[in-house]
């Protein structure tokens, strides 16, 4: 199960490091869809299968269509791939990075403290991710809206940062 979860977080650090070094967003909305599934993945090894769900509903379902609008908004006619030098050069300097602080770091890690959520509860009626939904609406509702404020508010200046000198493909908005 180790070599699962390190097989899980290594795709998420992939696929972030694919997320940086790509100048396209066609394939960084890509990039994104690789670290959701792997950090979904993550999540479930933990022990958190509902927030797992929850994550990759709300996540895939809404900021996803933020890319679609920055696509369609920054559409190119040969749009850089991951096998491009330039990209290939950069995703290798931050893999390169995340190994040299991975390896500085290392001897305060420990595999021994990854634990699942609910290990030693047989009898409880809710698991810990799923009671904590409660706690997220009944507690922290200010938190919450301030979240989905700053959602929108990250919509407008994506799009605006990706709409460049010229409007891209849709001209008469």
């Amino acid at each position: 199960m180790t070599y699962v979860k390190y097989l899980l977080l290594f795709g998420v650090v992939l696929g972030l490091a694919a997320v940086a070094a790509n100048p396209s967003p066609y394939f960084a909305a890509l990039g994104l869809v690789l670290v959701a599934g792997m950090g979904c993945g993550v999540l479930v090894g933990h022990g958190g299968s509902f927030l797992s769900l929850i994550l990759l509903l709300i996540y895939l379902g809404g900021m996803l269509v933020v890319f679609a609008y920055s696509a369609a908004l920054a559409a190119e006619p040969y749009p850089e791939g991951w096998g491009s030098l330039p990209v290939m050069g950069l995703m290798t300097g931050y893999l390169a990075g995340v190994g040299l602080a991975g390896g500085m770091l290392s001897g305060s890690w420990y595999t021994e403290s990854w634990g699942v959520n609910d290990e030693l509860l047989e009898l409880v009626t809710l698991r810990g991710d799923a009671g904590g939904v409660s706690v997220i609406y009944g507690l922290g509702g200010f938190l919450l809206i301030m979240g989905a404020w700053v959602l929108l508010l990250t919509l407008f200046v994506v799009l605006e940062l990706t709409r460049g000198m010229s409007r891209g493909a849709l001209q008469a908005v």
